[in-house]
C-alpha cells in the first residue's frame, strides 16, 4: 500500500515543470520587452525632435505655392493730390484710400519659374488703387506681375517682371517687396521703391507689439530727390501751374513705418507719407501729393491675426515641438532601461514549493514534509472479510 507521505512527493513532483517559467510568471520577460519598447519608442521620439527643426520647420518657413489673395487698405485722412480730369489739372484736398490686392499665380509659378527659379521663388500679380472715399473717383493706379524670393521675401531676379504705372519705366525689382524674410532679424533691409525704381535701407528701430502680437518697427526715410516725369504730362502741369516755365522737376521723398511679425516676415502695419512737388524754373513750387497712409482697423486686425497663426505653426515645429518630443523620448529611454534592468534580474534557482492545505512542504530535498499540526489520515483499506474467514494471527 503507498505511503502517506508519497501522495505530497507526486503533487510536488507534478508542479515542478513550472521552475523553468518562474522568470515569466514574477514578470521578468514582461519588464524586458515593456522596457525595450519604451527605448525603441523614445529613440523614434529623439530622431524626431533633431527632424523636426531641421526638415519640418524650414519647409513651412517659406511662401507656399498655393498661397491664398490678400487685401490690403491704407487711408489718408487728409490730403493734398493732383487729380487730371479731361485734360485739366487740378490740385484737390480730402480723404484717399489706397488698395493692394496681392493675387499668388500658382499656374504662373509652375510655368514661369525655371532653372535656378524653380522651386525657390513665386510669380505674383499685385495691383493697387488709389481713391478718393467721397466719391470714389480713381486718383492713380498700377498694376505689376514680379517673382517673389519663397524664403527671404525678397524680389527674385527675374527677366519677365514688369510694372506699368505710366511712367514707362522699368521695374529693376530689388530688395523686400510685399514682406520681409521670415525669421526677420534685427537689422536694417533694403526695400524697394517704386517711384525710384530701387531699394533704399529701411533701419531697425524698435521691439514692440500691436494688438498683442510682438513686432518689430523699422523705417525708411527717402530724402527729397528727382524721378522721371513724362513729356505729355510736363507740359500740362507747366500749362496749369508754371505758365511762364519753360522746364520742371518732379521731386519725390518719403518716409515710411513698417510693423512685421518677425517669424513669418508679415506685414501687420504700415505707415506711408509720401511727397511729390513740381519745381519750375520760373514760379514756385506746387505740391502735387502729400498723403499719410496708415493701414486700417480691418487690414490691421486681419493681418495680425493671420501672422499670429502662422507664427505659431512655424514655432510649434522649430521650438515647442522639439522640445516636448526630446524631453518625452528621453524619459521613454529613462524607463525602458530601468525596466530592462529590473527584468533581468532572475530568482534564485530551486524548486516550486507548493502548498495545499497547509498539510505538505516540499523539503530541500524535495520530499515532503508532514505539517506539525495537520490531522493523519490513514490510508489504507480496511479489511472486509468476516472474522471466521481471515487467516489467524500469528
Amino acid at each position: 500500500m503507498p505511503a502517506t507521505g508519497s501522495i505530497g512527493t507526486s503533487m510536488s513532483r507534478a508542479h515542478g515543470w513550472l521552475a523553468p517559467f518562474r522568470p515569466v510568471i514574477r514578470g521578468g520577460a514582461v519588464k524586458r520587452i515593456v522596457g525595450a519598447t519604451l527605448f525603441g519608442l523614445g529613440f523614434l521620439l529623439v530622431v524626431a525632435a533633431v527632424g523636426m527643426p531641421l526638415y519640418l520647420a524650414p519647409a513651412v518657413s517659406q511662401l507656399p505655392y498655393d498661397l491664398d489673395r490678400s487685401t490690403s487698405v491704407a487711408e489718408s485722412a487728409t490730403s493734398e493730390f493732383l487729380q487730371i480730369k479731361a485734360g485739366n489739372a487740378n490740385v484737390e484736398r480730402g480723404a484717399l484710400r489706397s488698395t493692394v490686392e496681392v493675387i499668388p499665380q500658382a499656374k504662373a509659378t509652375d510655368e514661369k519659374m525655371t532653372g535656378d527659379l524653380k522651386g525657390k521663388a513665386v510669380v505674383w500679380d499685385v495691383y493697387q488703387t488709389v481713391t478718393r472715399t467721397d466719391n470714389n473717383e480713381q486718383i492713380n493706379a498700377y498694376s505689376t506681375e514680379l517673382a517673389i524670393d519663397r524664403r527671404s521675401g525678397a524680389a527674385a531676379k527675374w527677366n519677365d517682371a514688369w510694372l506699368e504705372d505710366g511712367t514707362e519705366q522699368p521695374a529693376n525689382y530689388d530688395g523686400q517687396v510685399y514682406k520681409f524674410p521670415f525669421h526677420t532679424e534685427k537689422k536694417d533691409y533694403p526695400v524697394y521703391d517704386r517711384d525710384l525704381r530701387r531699394a533704399v535701407p529701411a533701419q531697425f528701430k524698435e521691439v514692440t507689439e500691436v494688438r498683442g502680437l510682438e513686432v518689430y518697427r523699422f523705417e525708411q526715410t527717402i530724402p527729397a530727390e528727382q524721378i522721371p516725369l513724362a513729356e505729355a504730362n510736363l507740359k500740362v502741369l507747366l500749362a496749369r501751374f508754371a505758365p511762364g516755365a519753360t522746364t520742371a522737376r518732379l521731386m519725390y521723398s518719403n518716409t515710411r513705418s513698417f510693423w512685421v511679425e518677425p517669424v513669418t516676415g508679415s506685414y501687420v502695419d504700415v505707415r506711408d507719407q509720401p511727397h511729390k512737388e513740381l519745381v519750375p524754373d520760373v514760379g514756385s513750387p506746387t505740391v502735387l501729393l502729400a498723403a499719410d497712409f496708415r493701414y486700417d482697423e480691418a487690414t490691421v486686425k486681419a493681418s495680425a491675426d493671420r501672422a499670429a497663426e502662422n507664427a505659431r505653426s512655424i514655432q510649434l515645429l522649430r521650438l515647442w515641438g522639439p522640445i516636448v518630443l526630446g524631453v518625452l523620448g528621453l524619459l521613454a529611454i529613462a524607463a525602458g532601461v530601468w525596466l530592462a534592468i529590473r527584468g533581468g534580474r532572475r530568482a534564485p534557482e530551486g524548486p516550486v514549493t507548493e502548498e495545499r492545505g497547509g498539510s505538505h512542504r516540499a523539503t530541500e530535498e524535495g520530499e515532503p514534509a508532514q505539517s506539525e499540526d495537520a490531522t493523519q489520515v490513514d490510508l489504507t483499506v480496511p479489511d472486509q472479510r468476516s472474522t471466521t474467514e481471515r487467516p489467524a494471527s500469528l
